[in-house]
């Protein structure tokens, strides 16, 4: 029976990307798999949710802007109670080539797995971000191993399957801001099958990142006490 995936496209005004990145979505589908895209509007200014509009996907217009956590936890609540079998999250901004998706879905299936994760750094090909970038994924990446015993090489990466379990999961909690190197804690603690596949990201082609401090110490203080805080309640949540 063919499988049912929610493309969840968090875009916050990505006018310039979001017509192209629903093409590439909806060119994908195959024998296996049917791939919707799911567009949630954050609130954007710009034209976004009206290009969207004229494409074939689903346009949900949040009514204010929740950031990326929130537009994809809304996203990831959409597709599981209309029934989605898996949801992927793929950026707004065009990095993420919608073929890759493709590797995920059958590494998922074949080795029955609940998250996969897909890593621009196992071959080190394509567009592989800014140097103090990469510096503070290495950061995540020693974290998550000291905490959680696994090694994630691309914790920030925001592509990523999940199947219905999870759905389930993300649907009651999922982390606002940067979800992505905190979600992976509140997947492995919830015994979850994580996994990576190599793929290849490209630089966006227009508009403006929203994550700009992605390097700046703020960030890392913030996020690493988010990951620290997620760990011990999920950790000891039987004697709290």
């Amino acid at each position: 029976m063919i499988q049912k995936i929610a493309a969840i496209i968090p875009a916050f005004n990505e006018e310039y990307n979001i017509v192209s990145v629903i093409r590439a979505v909806n060119s994908i589908s195959n024998k296996d798999f049917e791939i919707i895209p799911i567009v949630i509007n954050d609130c954007s200014t710009d034209g976004t949710s009206f290009l969207a509009r004229k494409e074939k996907c689903i346009v949900l217009d949040l009514p204010v802007n929740l950031g990326i956590g929130g537009a994809v936890q809304t996203g990831y609540i959409y597709a599981y109670h209309n029934n989605y079998d898996y949801a992927v999250q793929i950026d707004g901004d065009g990095q993420h080539p919608a073929e890759e998706v493709v590797k995920l879905f059958y590494e998922l299936k074949r080795n029955d797995l609940d998250v996969v994760i897909g890593s621009r750094f196992i071959l080190k090909e394509g567009f592989q971000s800014t140097f103090l970038r990469r510096m503070g994924i290495r950061y995540f990446t020693i974290l998550n191993k000291f905490l959680l015993g696994i090694r994630i090489t691309d914790c920030t990466s925001g592509l990523r399957l999940i199947n219905k379990k999870t759905l389930s999961l993300v649907c009651q909690y999922y982390p606002d801001e940067y979800p992505e190197p905190e979600s992976i804690v509140f997947f492995k603690l919830n015994n979850l099958r994580i996994k990576e596949v190599a793929v290849t990201m490209v630089a966006r082609s227009g508009g403006v990142s929203s994550i700009r401090f992605l390097s700046s110490f703020y960030y890392m203080v913030k996020v690493s006490l988010a990951i620290f805080y997620t760990y011990l309640r999920l950790k000891f949540k039987k004697i709290f």
